[in-house]
């Protein structure tokens, strides 16, 4: 089984930053994708950013300049900075990651989502 942890929510106001962090622990034998989702009430889940096991990087369009996502692979950590919040990048923000396990040449790979962390950004 595997675990995702999230820390580093809050409430901020408006143009200030934070940092997300999510670490990934248990029967890990190598993460691919890993990525930050968010939602609000009433609306879907929607893709924040995601960066591949090679450290390429997606970003949606409401974020692009302002959120910077990175990972540290040998700690099994996701991160996303936020710069420039404003109100309506208040949500649950999720971390996702792709985890690879299985021994004796057996290997699974699926998704697995961290608890969620509250961002408040007052205006």
């Amino acid at each position: 089984q595997v675990q995702l942890v999230e820390s580093g929510g809050g409430l901020v106001q408006a143009g200030e930053s934070l940092r997300l962090s999510c670490a990934a622990s248990g029967s890990i034998l190598r993460i691919n994708a890993m990525g930050w989702y968010r939602q609000t009430p009433g609306k879907q889940r929607e893709l924040v950013a995601a960066i591949t096991s090679a450290g390429g990087t997606n970003y949606a369009d409401s974020v692009k300049g302002r959120f910077t996502i990175s990972r540290d692979n040998a700690k099994n950590t996701v991160y996303l900075r936020m710069a420039s919040l404003n109100p309506e990048d208040t949500a649950v923000y999720y971390c996702t990651a792709n985890v690879q396990s299985g021994s004796y040449g057996v290997y699974t790979s699926r998704d697995y989502w961290g608890q969620g962390t509250q961002v408040t950004v007052s205006s």
